[in-house]
């Protein structure tokens, strides 16, 4: 058990008042988690303050306060230290707690708008194929080599990231692949964290119900670089217009990638198909089982991100090539009907319009002459500028479409359906079916499709419930599918 001057070594500490040697059992955000022997974090939030919980935890039984400011009422026997970045703090304590587990294998964060969990994926499949002990963080789940833990955050907090971080170099893991949200850079859950590398994939429109501008979420994203130390590396897609801009002001060492510019990392596809890809990278024509165009940055990224690592190109290229396609991403379902089903996470607009757009590839290339269906919803609670956008790129890409309910959380599924709609002229409207229970529109679809028919089923991808008023409900669009053909 550490004691508190351990934990707060590195920490830039403005003054401390208290006894700083106390055994320490463990750290905590929530004050109703807090026992005898825990240290409580006061961070404030956008919604809520955790200084208002501090008498809350010093009942609960912690006598180790860290803040950013004085509390109301000061307590004889507690150990109060004043920081200027709570949160920030917090990532430091947290490496400390558990050792700085990320000084002890190496770790990537992988950040972007869209294709984070497919190339996290991607690395640790590739990487548990060379043989090594690896393990990720994603939206999906975790992974600590072949075991699985879920996931409630695309990035979780610090102290959970350390814990999951220990318990790798616990299990023998040398590797770790993690995604980086925008949200987590901004709120410094990287904190503390010894980066091998960063890699920046994309970005558009997203998350604006919390950074309020482009620009600003495009500040978040570039943090990620600005803070990488000199020893680290930094690879940015140069076909993203932003990518030189997010390596502007880092000291890590930058490489590109690229699909159709000059890059340090470049591939070119060559075929494009419902079995896979055929591309051509690393000197080598290579077949993968991944579906749809968009996953050629996916695995470029995973490629040259192993060779960053010292992996063998051709070794490299023999494991990419034996991964299957990531549950709920591009998820592609055959029927009897002679239907093509694609499942997919995409809730973005340029994540939905790529999606499309390799539909659209793939139908041409294989000279199906079907009709695309799209089923699409929005969150609630979400950034609402999007949703007229989703409805748009939906129709315009589509033959036809079909808005339903996404997780509506608190909101009215029909009203947000309704702001849908204002992306749409009054006559496209007419044309587009609205059906607010999701197993519904996703059986209108199946039951309106003819064979050689295309269906995309949007926005939920992996994910099994669907979030009502606070609550989880059972509901995954593939069962629904997987129902729908069985009963053919």
């Amino acid at each position: 058990m550490p004691k508190l001057e351990e934990l707060l070594d590195t920490v830039p500490v403005q003054q401390i008042t208290g006894e700083t040697n106390l055994f320490i059992q463990d750290i905590c955000l929530d004050s109703r988690e807090v026992s005898a022997g825990s240290l409580f974090v006061a961070i404030p939030g956008s919604t809520q303050d955790g200084h208002q919980y501090i008498p809350a935890a010093i009942a609960a039984g912690s006598k180790t306060i860290v803040c950013e400011r004085e509390p109301e009422t000061i307590l004889p026997g507690i150990t109060y230290v004043y920081v200027k970045n709570a949160s920030q703090a917090l990532g430091i304590i947290a490496s400390n707690f558990y050792q700085n587990p990320s000084k002890k294998l190496k770790l990537v964060a992988v950040t972007g708008t869209s294709g984070k969990t497919s190339t996290v994926h991607l690395l640790h499949g590739l990487f548990r194929q060379l043989g090594y002990g690896t393990g990720i963080l994603s939206t999906i789940h975790n992974k600590i080599n072949d075991q699985i833990f879920p996931s409630t955050l695309t990035t979780p907090n610090s102290i959970d990231i350390n814990k999951s971080l220990a318990q790798m170099v616990a299990a023998g893991c040398t590797y770790c692949f993690m995604e980086a949200s925008s949200h987590a850079i901004i709120q410094n859950r990287l904190a503390g964290l010894d980066l091998t590398g960063a890699i920046f994939l994309n970005i558009s429109h997203d998350h604006l119900d919390y950074h309020l501008t482009f620009d600003e979420y495009i500040k978040a994203k570039k943090r990620l670089f600005d803070e990488l130390p000199a020893t680290a590396f930094a690879l940015y897609n140069t076909d993203d217009k932003r990518g030189k801009i997010m390596i502007q002001n880092t000291l890590a060492t930058t490489y590109s990638l690229a699909m159709r510019n000059p890059a340090d990392f470049t591939a070119q596809l060559l075929a494009n198909t419902w079995q896979g890809l055929e591309l051509r990278i690393g000197g080598q024509n290579v077949w993968f089982q991944l579906l749809g165009s968009f996953n050629t940055y996916n695995l470029l990224t995973a490629y040259a991100v192993a060779s960053l690592l010292q992996q063998p190109s051709q070794d490299i290229l023999v494991a990419l090539s034996a991964i299957k396609p990531i549950l709920g991403r591009f998820q592609h379902l055959r029927t009897p009907k002679k239907l093509d089903i694609i499942i997919d996470y995409a809730h973005k607009p340029e994540a939905l319009e790529k999606v499309l757009l390799a539909i659209h590839q793939i139908r041409k290339m294989a000279s199906q002459k079907g009709k695309i269906i799209t089923i699409v919803g929005c969150g609630g609670n979400r950034d609402v500028q999007k949703r007229p956008m989703m409805a748009k790129i939906g129709y315009k890409l589509s033959d036809q479409l079909i808005l339903t309910s996404d997780n509506p959380r608190y909101e009215d599924p029909k009203m947000i359906i309704e702001a849908m709609k204002q992306g749409l002229t009054q006559a496209q409207q007419l044309k587009t079916l609205s059906i607010i229970d999701r197993p519904e529109a996703i059986r209108v679809a199946y039951q309106m499709s003819q064979p050689g028919d295309i269906i995309l089923i949007a926005g939920k991808g992996h994910e099994n419930y669907q979030e009502i008023a606070g609550t989880k409900y059972p509901m995954s669009d593939e069962e629904i599918v997987t129902k729908l053909i069985s009963a053919e």
